[in-house]
């Protein structure tokens, strides 16, 4: 693992790294944070999963994430979207191939040799992290945006029992029935719709939910609204009795003016039940 950088910063270490990925064939890089406790004792960690067009570093610098950690005395993770590089497929379309990961492994041409983002955030990257940092593996949250919060409630709905907590901002509720979702998952996954379902916040709701608290915040502005379906999983919730809060913000777009504003809420969030 090589490590690009380390700044100091509200008395934790935010660091960028890069280490060679067998799920990706890649180098991938990610952002840490961890806060001061960390230099004592292993300290709980939150994911943060990006969305369309991201790298590591969009909220890593945009979301105000750091303090709020600190504060709580828990790491932050920012993973990459996607493998990246020249030998990696791309697509000209923003929503397609780099940086549009979707978090699933995939199976099609030209994508399955380097796309599998689902096997890199739920196995390569935990080990890389809990052998290499002060974390403790035991007390893990996710939360994402957008892209990113679609993988934050798959992962989380998938992995019973490694999760205390998942949040999302503004995600993409319903991919199976949105052209953010059934694009890439036929680009991906192929045409057999099955296949799709296990990437579906929506329907997993319906089928198993998830064995903790839920946090859901989505913009009334959002101007991608209709791609994202909270409707869909507003009634997912209800039908399967979640233990879930899912709030409509007034006039709030899909920008990291909105991610910022509420991330103390979600950190906050995610903190009590690490502290549980």
């Amino acid at each position: 693992m090589k490590t690009i950088s380390e700044n100091r910063a509200f008395g934790g270490v935010q660091g960028v790294y890069s280490h060679a990925s067998e799920a990706c064939g890649c180098d991938m890089t990610f952002g840490l944070f961890l806060p001061e406790e960390a230099e004592h004792e292993p300290v709980p960690l939150i994911w943060f999963l990006s969305g369309l067009t991201c790298t590591h570093e969009n909220a890593m610098t945009k979301a105000g994430a750091q303090g709020w950690a600190a504060q709580q005395g828990v790491g932050l993770v920012f993973p990459d979207t996607s493998p990246r590089g020249a030998a990696v497929a791309n697509d000209d379309a923003y929503d397609l191939g780099q940086g549009a990961g979707f978090y699933v492994n995939a199976t099609e041409t030209p994508w399955a040799p380097h796309f599998r983002m689902w096997d890199y955030v739920t196995d390569e990257l935990p080990r890389v992290l809990f052998n290499a940092f002060p974390l403790d593996e035991g007390r893990q949250a996710i939360t994402g945006h957008s892209m990113g919060g679609h993988g934050a409630l798959t992962i989380a709905m998938s992995f019973p029992g490694r999760f205390r907590s998942v949040s999302a901002f503004a995600p993409i509720a319903h991919p199976t029935a949105s052209d953010w979702g059934r694009k890439q998952f036929t680009a991906y996954l192929g045409t057999d719709e099955s296949k799709w379902a296990a990437h579906d916040a929506t329907l997993l709701l319906r089928k198993r939910g998830f064995d903790g608290p839920m946090l859901i915040d989505q913009g009334t502005s959002d101007q991608f609204l209709d791609l994202l379906k909270p409707e869909a999983l507003a009634e997912a919730i209800a039908s399967s009795r979640q233990n879930a809060t899912l709030r409509m913000q007034k006039g709030y777009d899909h920008s990291y003016y909105f991610i910022s504003t509420f991330m103390e809420d979600h950190i906050g969030f995610h903190a009590e039940a690490l502290y549980a």
